[in-house]
């Protein structure tokens, strides 16, 4: 089922003081699970002044939602009684209420929300391989302090590290001729783990992995929907994840994506790609291989809380990930041609 989407009254709206004068929605702040307020606590509370519809988050924030009545007067009593006053029943915090208003279907595109699986069977990717606590918690605070004992490079949202050879975003690819030198020793532990992954069937030499890029995320930061550039790694992509849990989602194009970004391939009419999501908790192994790798985007949304299975978890402050890729020394000979830039630009 597709959720209501509503907007904030624009400061060029006539009303843009009070919002639509005969609205039946408002717009509270400072109110949501982020802030340990349930749905049905809310509801409650608005319910004193007439019939509540819906309670709705109004972002990703988990700290603004948007109350539905059933009538407009309601609405208007609501805001007159609460707006910028302490509730005693909504753990003292105070409410910023504004009208809101119900945005239409043609207005904005709207996504249904993806079911988020917490096994990796349940998303039935070929080639994609989910290991819960592959490094104990004391493991985890040792990669971290490795880590943060070395020099960060700055990006727009996130930092990063780059060992063996430096990943250039600019290109999404790598300079084989410009080498870093031998991965840094605190990973090792982790590769003579994943020598013995009981689900790889490549060659061994494809799996001799030679890059990693260390990747902090701030809460509330994700990454754009990509796939690993063929022509630069070979089949096997493996992710730590530490600090902190994440939602990944993987999106299947029917149209090619390694040239375009993957807004592109929506406006080509292809909105309605496959779309499936895993729950990646802190210390697990993501392994992506053969369909996986090749052939699925795959994506961190920007969110600051996250809805797993009715459940909402809110971001920790940072999460580290791993990537651990091997450098490929040649043309990608894969059987996705239509993702794949060696074969397209032949």
């Amino acid at each position: 089922m597709v959720q209501p989407r509503f907007v904030r009254p624009t400061q060029s709206s006539p009303s843009s003081d009070t919002g639509e004068p005969n609205s039946s929605n408002l717009y509270v702040a400072n109110c949501g699970p982020a802030v340990g307020l349930s749905d049905d606590a809310i509801a409650a509370v608005f319910a004193d002044f007439g019939e509540v519809k819906g309670v709705y988050a109004a972002d990703e924030s988990g700290v603004r939602v948007i109350i539905s009545f059933a009538n407009p007067f309601s609405a208007k009593s609501a805001l007159e009684a609460l707006n910028g006053r302490p509730c005693p029943d909504l753990k003292g915090r105070s409410l910023h209420i504004r009208y809101s208003v119900l945005q239409l279907a043609s207005e904005t595109q709207v996504n249904d929300c993806v079911p988020v699986s917490l096994v990796d069977s349940e998303l039935n990717i070929p080639g994609l391989f989910l290991i819960p606590e592959f490094v104990s918690v004391e493991e985890e605070q040792q990669l971290l302090a490795a880590v943060d004992a070395r020099p960060w490079i700055g990006l727009a949202k996130r930092r990063v590290q780059h060992y063996g050879y430096e990943f250039c975003y600019g290109t999404r690819n790598v300079d084989t001729k410009k080498p870093l030198g031998e991965l840094p020793s605190f990973v090792s532990p982790i590769l003579e783990r994943i020598s013995l992954f009981s689900n790889l069937d490549n060659d061994q030499s494809s799996l001799d992995l030679d890059q990693l890029t260390v990747n902090e995320y701030p809460s509330g930061v994700g990454l754009s929907p990509h796939i690993d550039t063929h022509s630069a790694f070979e089949d096997c992509i493996f992710s730590l994840s530490l600090a902190g849990p994440c939602i990944m989602e993987f999106r299947r194009y029917s149209v090619s994506t390694w040239k375009a970004s993957t807004a592109d391939a929506e406006k080509l009419g292809d909105s309605s790609c496959i779309k499936k999501a895993l729950y990646l908790p802190p210390r697990s192994m993501l392994l992506l291989s053969g369909e996986a790798r090749y052939a699925w985007n795959h994506y961190i949304p920007h969110h600051k809380i996250d809805k797993v299975k009715d459940k909402v978890i809110r971001r920790s402050p940072r999460r580290v990930s791993f990537t651990i890729r091997k450098v490929r020394n040649h043309p990608c000979r894969c059987t996705y041609p239509q993702y794949c830039d060696s074969q397209q630009q032949r």
